[in-house]
């Protein structure tokens, strides 16, 4: 037996569900899956609750593919997803979707190759902005927890017979970050005495 299932959801908390909800019930949606959650947000509950529950012949019904999905490459897979289980989807406002007919089935395919150079898009544009930003001389990567300025003055602690301990938790580090900064700091010196005397 077909059900009609609906998914509704705004982007905001103080954003309201009623007229989509309104909408889908007239299209005889029987059970409606409600999310307040940003399109961005990869943890929507009730997204993934309706996936995990289509059964085949099911059909999930929005009043715009907006309300599903962020990107070309996110609506390809949920609607992927959902006719890999055997159900449709169909946007009512958007009717060339309704992957029960041929068009619909033909328009998933070319939404499979437009995802595809999404995704080359997406992976280009990263490249290219993480080359820009080496060159600039940006550090790439999480930032260092520990300043030069703290590097210095661990130094300073530990040299003056500052347990390891307790060095470690004023700066809130491990005892094994305190004993690699300061051998770090030894080894520099050491070099630049070297460098100083010619060796």
């Amino acid at each position: 037996m077909t059900r009609k299932i609906g998914y509704a959801r705004v982007s905001t908390i103080g954003q309201t569900l009623d007229m989509q909800i309104q909408t889908l019930r007239t299209h005889g949606c029987e059970r409606i899956f409600q999310e307040k959650a940003s399109g961005a947000d990869a943890e929507r509950v009730q997204l993934r609750r309706l996936l995990r529950s289509l059964a085949e012949g099911d059909v999930i019904i929005v009043t715009r593919i907006d309300r599903l999905a962020r990107s070309t490459f996110d609506l390809f897979a949920i609607v992927k997803e959902i006719t890999r289980k055997g159900a449709q989807f169909y946007s009512l406002a958007e009717p060339w979707t309704d992957t029960t007919t041929s068009t619909g089935r033909l328009m998933l395919a070319v939404l499979g190759g437009l995802a595809d150079v999404e995704r080359d898009l997406i992976r280009t544009r990263t490249s290219e902005g993480r080359a820009r930003a080496m060159k600039q001389g940006i550090k790439m990567g999480r930032p260092a927890r520990i300043t030069e300025a703290q590097r210095y003055e661990i130094t300073r602690r530990r040299q003056d017979g500052e347990a390891l301990k307790t060095v470690a938790e004023a700066f809130g580090i491990s005892p094994g970050t305190v004993s690699r900064i300061v051998t770090g700091a030894d080894s520099h010196r050491s070099r630049k005495k070297a460098a100083s005397e010619g060796v």
